[in-house]
């Protein structure tokens, strides 16, 4: 029975009623050791098997902590066989994690955790047991690849009719972190609970010796219940004062150690090599044990103290406490003994990860076989795509590695193993204790890939591009074409940074190189160069070997010769050549490349690269959609630079609908880590407001303060020129943007662009006397035809009618006007469409506002309109969570919602939608796959 949760199970059985409608939820219950988690996991099963509900529960294992996906076999191991329903991408990956097949597991970590989120919400179909529950018990303990896992499906439940509960202990032991996860937070129980509990359990005792353990437990229900078998066995005493000072924690561990310290020795023997095997195998135990002297009957007296029992064949302990008191007080020899012993009684088919874990912590001293075999154990987890694990082998292998080279080696696998598991500070760590000891070029090259890309991570864009250049001058007379590439990704990350002082110092570097790169390798060095006359205003003499190297990845686009990473490394310089169209189908190729793979890693970098592309293009509704996508990805995966960036770009989305709220909070969340990307986004951002809601002063001076940032030499802040120059001129400011201006015109010539000379000759236009203008904007309007950009060419429009109007032809004035107010209504930017209507109702001529509904698309939230654009082309719900991540039963409620905004009663309906622009047609043939 459960004393003094009243809450916490009301709680609980809300969620459990609310999964058996179809809904999801996840949460964490923490607390200390003892405080009654477990006994809320208890009753919430019971609740489950109570109405129908399926149930998986799994316990983390201290010993398994180490072993690849561990945890999430436990959960999951009496429903494989429903492995093989999932997309077969999944399939593939969950069987092989979970070690049902051999291979490569080299899909991205967090398609498992897809795999998971797809089976549970098929184990929750209400044509079967209906919804489902799991419970995670001692989740500190999970191993981090099944923890990852779990999470990741965690996060996305909604609509499948799942309740997902963890239990972890709050201190004492590794950390379960579970941001985005509600919490239940456990505390003492209070003194009328404590004394029921006390009453049931401790009724024999003096009245005095329950109050002084009512008050000295704290309320810990464990401690209520194990004190007073601590009393009656005289290992407290009955004392009217306080039993220690100790936190229950230690005060529980260390009456459990005093109360085994009565047993006999071979008693005490066993339940040392119990403790130390972890798993209650008791085959394996009784064998260990039986090379110290002791045998399965030395059980009883541990047995009769209700310490420890024997279940189903399997040794369990009754509490975790109970476990970790019997390991720790134990003598370092005899735990020693106690690994030694088992690494000797387990059986070599299908036990090598565990014998050479329990060898490794019997080895006090360098041992290169120890070594060897950890080692094997990490390739053993690499080929499940337990990335952490393998990270944790090659660590302790280095440590037992008496020969140094092996030791940096194997702390070099450490490193890009933790990177690869998205341990970022661990990675960085491991790879500068590597560093100085090795010389092999290409594991050098590797490592300081892994410092940049976590020094990248985290912000420090200068420690990012110092550690890739200084690694390049170290191997170019061995790799020259790696040197060059690494070249490159320094200058890349020296542009973000904004550091021009910086880059000409790289570039000055490059120069001293003297890098003889073959002839088939990529231009990457003279790219680089071409970044530093770019940064430097030369554009004429920095564009071409950009380009060269954007060409060469256009013409090897279905060779797939270079990692994806470099492919949308080289992809993200289609915006300093002007080639939005390229730059956007190129995107589009590497968003479908990832979601085939099942590549959340990288994929919102690429949905970032995508999105900046659409917005450049005026495709703001498809922009919206994939940022919002990109947004939700990084969070799920834990990179917090993407999502400063991505909630800029939405700043500005939300800047072009007039949202001004929505607009500062977005920006605000993209300058929060300092990051520069995510500064300058969410900058314009603020400026496109102003400028937008006419407040032409306050958008000057934040363009200006963009322009004056160590980032104002990116393309981003060039392609603001012309809001810039128009602010400028509503302020009476022209002088100050000329320079700007002529700058902005040089660029576009060199790109060739029609788009970008059309928005150069609108700057002219706007920067002209008065009686060259109308020329200006006549050519502007004639290279917008086509160019692809209808926000621009609306505004550009709206520029020329003001003037048209302002030079009284007024008449003349309201064709551009008119078409202007038409774009921007279609482009749903209000604030632009009520000054177009202005200017026209100042020509004599008036237009009411919109007032209808909204295109159909219009009326979803950026998911609902995803699934709804998949679901058009005869894509199942199955196939659209598998390109979206999210579960079958998350799809459908999505068109659930979305079939009453859309005026649509089934899904065959949403073939016939009017979609609201071309580009919605387009996204939709690209969301097919192939």
């Amino acid at each position: 029975m459960l004393y003094g949760r009243v809450g916490e199970t009301a709680q609980l059985e809300e969620l459990l009623a609310k999964a058996r409608q179809g809904h999801s939820a996840a949460f964490v219950v923490r607390g200390e050791a003892g405080i009654g988690k477990s006994g809320l996991l208890e009753h919430a099963a019971l609740q489950a098997t109570t109405h129908g509900m399926r149930l998986l529960r799994a316990t983390g294992i201290e010993a398994e902590s180490e072993l690849p996906f561990a945890g999430l076999h436990l959960l999951l191991h009496r429903v494989t066989d429903r492995i093989d329903d999932l997309p077969q991408p999944q399939a593939k990956a969950l069987r092989t994690a979970l070690g049902l097949a051999t291979g490569d597991a080299r899909a991205d970590r967090f398609l498992i955790g897809l795999a998971v989120l797809t089976l549970l919400a098929d184990l929750a179909d209400p044509a079967e047991e209906g919804s489902l529950l799991c419970l995670v018990d001692d989740a500190q303990w999970l191993d981090q690849a099944s923890a990852d896992a779990l999470l990741f499906a965690a996060r996305r439940l909604a609509a499948e009719g799942v309740v997902m509960v963890f239990a972890a202990r709050d201190a004492h032991a590794p950390p379960f972190p579970a941001q985005g996860l509600p919490e239940l937070r456990l505390t003492g129980l209070d003194d009328e609970a404590a004394g029921e509990l006390l009453a049931e359990h401790a009724g024999d005792l003096p009245a005095y010796v329950r109050e002084q353990i009512r008050s000295e437990s704290g309320g810990n229900p464990l401690a209520l219940r194990e004190l007073p078998a601590a009393q009656r066995e005289g290992h407290i005493p009955a004392y009217g004062h306080h039993l220690s000072s100790l936190p229950s924690h230690s005060r529980l561990l260390r009456t459990f150690a005093d109360r085994m310290s009565a047993l006999p020795r071979a008693t005490r023997s066993l339940l040392v090599v119990a403790a130390a095997e972890g798993t209650g195998d008791l085959t394996v135990t009784a064998a260990a044990a039986s090379k110290l002297g002791a045998t399965v009957t030395d059980l009883e007296p541990a047995e009769r103290k209700e310490l420890l029992s024997l279940d189903g064949g399997r040794l369990t302990f009754r509490h975790p406490l109970i476990r970790a008191a019997a390991y720790q007080s134990a003598p370092v020899g005899e735990r020693i003994a106690a690994h030694r012993a088992l690494a000797d009684a387990l059986p070599c088919v299908g036990n090598i990860d565990r014998r050479a874990w329990h060898l490794a912590a019997a080895t006090t001293e360098p041992d290169e076989y120890v070594a060897g075999i950890l080692e094997q154990t990490a390739e053993h987890a690499r080929a499940r795509g337990g990335y952490a694990a393998v990270a944790a082998a090659c660590e302790r292998a280095a440590q037992l590695s008496p020969d140094g080279t092996h030791r940096a080696r194997r702390l070099a696998l450490a490193a890009s193993a933790a990177a690869d598991a998205g341990q970022n500070e661990r990675a960085a760590e491991l790879a500068l204790r590597a560093a100085p000891h090795l010389t092999d070029p290409a594991v050098l090259a590797q490592l300081a890939q892994v410092r940049a890309a976590v020094a990248r991570e985290q912000g420090r864009l200068d420690a990012s591009y110092s550690v890739l250049l200084d690694t390049a001058a170290e191997i170019a007379p061995h790799t020259p074409e790696t040197a060059a590439f690494m070249a490159y990704e320094a200058m890349t990350a020296a542009w973000l940074s904004g550091h021009r002082q910086s880059i000409d110092e790289i570039s000055a570097r490059l120069a001293g190189l003297d890098l003889k790169t073959p002839p088939h390798a990529l231009p990457y060095l003279p790219a680089a160069q071409g970044l530093a006359r770019l940064a430097a205003g030369d554009p004429g003499s920095g564009l071409p070997p950009l380009r060269a190297l954007f060409d060469s990845l256009r013409a090897e686009r279905h060779d797939r010769g270079h990692t994806l990473r470099e492919r949308v490394s080289i992809a993200s310089w289609f915006a300093p050549l002007g080639d939005l169209e390229t730059g956007n189908d190129l995107a589009a190729e590497l968003d479908r490349e990832c979601r085939e793979q099942g590549a959340l890693g990288p994929l919102p970098l690429v949905l970032l690269m995508r999105t900046r592309a659409r917005i450049f293009l005026g495709r703001h509704s498809c922009a919206l959609t994939g940022a919002a996508e990109g947004l939700r990805i990084a969070q799920d995966t834990g990179q917090p630079h993407y999502v400063g960036q991505l909630s800029g770009v939405l700043a500005y989305l939300a800047a072009l609908e007039g949202d001004e709220e929505r607009c500062r909070e977005l920006a605000a969340k993209g300058e929060l880590r300092q990051v520069m990307p995510g500064q300058v986004w969410g900058g314009i951002a603020i400026a496109m407001l102003e400028l937008g809601l006419g407040r032409h002063a306050a958008a000057l001076r934040a363009y200006e303060d963009v322009a004056a940032s160590p980032s104002g030499h990116t393309i981003v802040v060039l392609y603001c020129v012309p809001d810039r120059v128009e602010a400028a001129v509503r302020t009476g400011r022209a002088d100050s943007v000329r320079e700007p201006a002529r700058v902005f015109a040089a660029w576009a010539d060199h790109t060739g662009a029609a788009w970008a000379r059309a928005l150069a000759a609108r700057c002219r236009a706007l920067l002209a006397p008065e009686a060259e203008a109308g020329a200006a904007y006549e050519e502007a309007i004639a290279l917008h035809t086509d160019d692809g950009r209808p926000f621009e060419r609306a505004r550009t429009e709206l520029l020329f009618g003001e003037w048209l109007r302002r030079a009284g032809r007024r008449s003349e004035a309201r064709t551009p006007l008119r078409s202007a107010l038409d774009t921007f209504e279609l482009l749903a930017a209000p604030p632009w469409a009520e000054r177009a209507r202005a200017e026209l109702r100042a020509t004599g001529e008036s237009r009411a506002r919109h007032t209808g509904d909204a295109a159909p698309l219009e009326r979803l939230t950026p998911q609902e309109r995803q699934v709804v654009r998949l679901a058009a082309t005869g894509m199942t719900n199955r196939d659209i969570g598998a390109q979206l991540f999210l579960s079958p039963r998350t799809v459908g409620y999505h068109l659930y919602n979305a079939y009453p905004k859309l005026g649509v009663a089934s899904r065959g309906e949403l073939g016939r939608l009017a979609f609201r622009d071309q580009e919605d047609q387009e996204d939709q043939e690209e969301g097919t796959p192939a």
